[in-house]
């Protein structure tokens, strides 16, 4: 079922019971008081029916196989309506009051609402399955800002890994960028020591021909 539908119903289901307390209340009363409650009933008979009339269009604007089921209702809470606005008028008649009386004693009746008690218990059990319906809603609600606060704390978390990590690479980089300069001063220091071998070796070169010229002159003389 709708959710916006389901708003609609609960909004009528309190209106409709709001109405009938309204009607017992306004036929024990005369004069200004009577008035005044009249009025009262008929603005709740209006808010009633653009509430009638609100739950239709979303009743339409569904699924036929959700749309037959709200439509059958809605009959019943427009004969109910109609039921609230006899009992209006019917109060309004001039010697309403006495009218009310006779007919409660005729009858033997306790309660003179036009609202039939069968009537009664559906919407009973009509506001009872929107409570319901409700607190699965709040449920629901809560799950998800618990899901929510959930993500939050896993992207914090990602978050500071991501952190660590460029901290990690830059890390890495500048050893890299350390080992380089090594293998550039090793390079350097290797060219060093070939040159000064091959120095030292001609050095030496020179010394053993020299004594090798020396021996030759004094061997000759």
């Amino acid at each position: 079922m709708s959710e916006v539908f389901e708003g609609y119903e609960r909004q009528y289901c309190e209106a409709s019971a709001s109405l009938s307390r309204k009607c017992t209340a306004a036929s024990a009363l005369d004069g200004e008081k009577k008035k005044q409650k009249l009025s009262e009933i008929q603005s709740g008979v209006e808010e009633a029916e653009s509430l009638i009339r609100k739950m239709d269009l979303e009743a339409r604007s569904l699924q036929p196989s959700v749309k037959a089921g709200l439509l059958a209702k809605l009959r019943e809470y427009k004969s109910d309506l109609n039921n609230v606005k006899s009992e209006l008028k019917r109060i309004s008649a001039p010697n309403a009051r006495q009218a009310t009386r006779e007919e409660l004693l005729e009858a033997g009746m306790a309660d003179t609402l036009a609202v039939s008690t069968d009537q009664r218990g559906r919407l009973m059990m009509t506001t009872e399955r929107l409570n319901q319906s409700t607190d699965r809603i709040k449920e629901s609600r809560r799950t998800m800002l618990e899901t929510e606060e959930l993500g939050v704390s896993i992207l914090q978390d990602l978050h500071q890994q991501r952190q660590s990590l460029l901290h990690a690479h830059t890390t890495l980089h500048g050893v890299d960028d350390n080992i380089g300069k090594s293998k550039k001063i090793l390079a350097a220091m290797s060219k060093r020591m070939d040159r000064n071998k091959w120095i030292i070796g001609g050095i030496i070169t020179a010394l053993v021909l020299a004594i090798l010229i020396i021996l030759y002159f004094k061997l000759a003389h």
